[in-house]
């Protein structure tokens, strides 16, 4: 069972996202928060798996709220679900240590696949903030290191290019016609190929070797 608290300042969307994670059979929402403060004083008490997070918020917003979970080192994963995709929100939101990204305009199936991806170590991303940040990232110098192309099998490079294009492995099963267990093999092959830990440095190792 994945242990889940969310906080979000409008009672409509805290009850509509409690409702769609008790649904599930996998999911468990152990706190409810109307602010920042209250998501990180209720992370404290329950050491959630996962914490979905609003970035507007009143009292403290998502983004130090984020910054404080992780300080408190209990665990907690930070997902971000929010209205705003503008950049300075997307830079400000991962640089304080959320591993996700998500939309509120996002399917509800997009969201719950989300939720188990980042308890699984995972960052999923939308597409839209992960364009954000591979443009951030592409701005940079790429390190003599990097010159060296692994050698990725056809299948590695393919689940690599749907990565960037922010597909969740459930939907890059579903686009190559194998199971999710078989995407995850693939993309774990991947990173020990190209030295990365996890799903946003892929991304980036893939953009700036013109996998995209």
């Amino acid at each position: 069972m994945i242990r889940v608290v969310l906080a979000d300042d409008h009672a409509v969307v805290r009850r509509g996202l409690a409702g769609l994670l008790e649904s599930t059979d996998d999911l468990e929402v152990v706190g409810v928060a109307k602010d920042g403060r209250e998501a990180v004083d209720l992370v404290r008490e329950q050491r959630p798996d996962v914490a979905v997070m609003d970035l507007q918020m009143p009292v403290l917003d998502g983004v130090e709220a984020t910054r404080a979970i992780l300080a408190e080192d209990v665990g907690t994963e930070v997902l971000v679900l929010t209205s705003f995709s503008d950049h300075a929100r997307i830079d400000a939101a991962v640089e304080a240590g959320a591993v996700g990204y998500l939309l509120k305009d996002a399917e509800p199936e997009v969201l719950l696949d989300g939720i188990r991806a980042v308890a699984r170590g995972e960052s999923p991303l939308d597409p839209r903030a992960a364009r954000r940040l591979l443009l951030r990232a592409s701005r940079g110098a790429v390190p003599a290191a990097a010159s060296t192309v692994p050698d990725l099998s056809p299948r590695e490079t393919e689940v690599l290019r749907l990565v960037v294009a922010g597909l969740l492995n459930k939907q890059i099963a579903a686009r190559l016609g194998i199971t999710e267990r078989t995407v995850k093999a693939h993309l774990t092959s991947a990173y020990q190929r190209i030295g990365v830990a996890d799903r946003t440095q892929a991304a980036l190792w893939a953009q700036r070797h013109d996998l995209s």
